[in-house]
C-alpha cells in the first residue's frame, strides 16, 4: 500500500495537512512547529503534529496489558486509562473511553475515500488517532490511537 494510506506521507515527505486553527481557552499549549520539533522524536512529531499514522502493530502500546495512565507525549495531559483499554485486533491501542470527557475532542476527517472521525488531545491538539462506532459496551466506542502520540505511567 502507499505510505499515504498510512499517513505516513506526512512523516516521510513533511507534507502539510489544511488544519483550521486550534479551538482557545485556558490552558491550552500552543509551541511553534520548531518548537514541537525540539520537543518530540521525529515520528511523535509526524503522527501528533502532522496526522500521520502508524503501521499497525507496530506501536510500542498496542499489544501492552501494563495498569496505569496514558499522557499526551506532547503536553503531558492525562488521555487515557489503563482501565479502559481494550484489544480490538486492529493492531493499535484502543479504549472505549478518554480519561475524561474533555481530556480530548474530536472533529471530521475527510481525508482518506471514508469519512472518520479525528480525535485530538483537547490541551495541545495533538492528533491522536480516530474514534469508530465498533467498540465494546458500555459506550460502544473504539478510540484507536497511536502509540506514538502517547507515554504510559504506571
Amino acid at each position: 500500500m502507499p505510505l499515504a494510506y498510512f499517513g505516513l506521507d506526512a512523516i516521510f515527505n513533511r507534507k502539510e495537512r489544511p488544519l483550521p486553527p486550534p479551538p482557545a481557552g485556558p490552558g491550552k499549549l500552543v509551541l511553534s512547529e520548531a518548537e514541537w520539533r525540539k520537543r518530540l522524536t521525529p515520528l511523535e512529531f509526524g503522527i501528533t503534529r502532522k496526522g500521520g499514522t502508524e503501521i499497525a502493530y507496530t506501536g510500542r502500546y498496542w499489544n501492552t496489558h501494563d495498569h496505569g495512565v496514558y499522557h499526551c507525549v506532547g503536553c503531558g495531559a492525562v488521555l487515557f486509562r489503563s482501565d479502559e483499554k481494550f484489544d480490538s485486533g486492529t493492531g493499535w491501542p484502543s479504549f472505549w473511553a478518554p480519561a475524561t470527557a474533555d481530556a480530548v475532542y474530536t472533529r471530521a476527517d475527510n481525508s482518506l475515500i471514508e469519512h472518520r472521525t479525528e480525535v485530538l488531545c483537547a490541551r495541545c491538539d495533538a492528533h491522536l488517532g480516530h474514534v469508530f462506532n465498533d467498540g465494546p459496551q458500555p459506550t460502544g466506542l473504539r478510540y484507536c490511537m497511536n502509540s506514538a502520540a502517547l507515554r504510559l505511567v504506571v
